[in-house]
């Protein structure tokens, strides 16, 4: 009897091991269309990190526009600010909401 459980539960988990793999093939497949983005994701990142590793990068493509173009820049500078307080805001905002939550 107990050999029967065993051949029994043998041939279970053996179905359940080609289940299994069958699911991540299925998955691994069905993934592939988040590669492009997840990679252009991956390369915004590692730019971010590099500019935040060298700041300085920006002052001379800022300073040459500033330089150029002064009318564009000033325009340009308010839209970042305005760009940065909206974002700063809806922050406070957010916060407050999650802590209304609690």
């Amino acid at each position: 009897m107990s050999s029967d459980r065993d051949v029994q539960l043998a041939l279970r988990r053996q179905r359940l091991v080609m289940r299994s793999a069958q699911l991540r093939q299925t998955l691994a497949g069905q993934a592939e269309v988040l590669r492009a983005p997840l990679a252009l994701a991956d390369t915004a990142r590692a730019g971010v990190q590099w500019l935040r590793q060298h700041p300085y990068a920006l002052i001379g493509p800022v300073m040459l526009l500033a330089a150029l173009r002064p009318a564009r820049a000033m325009r340009w500078a308010g839209r970042l600010w305005r760009g940065w307080r909206t974002f700063r805001q809806t922050g406070r905002w957010l916060a407050a909401m999650q802590t209304q939550r609690r």
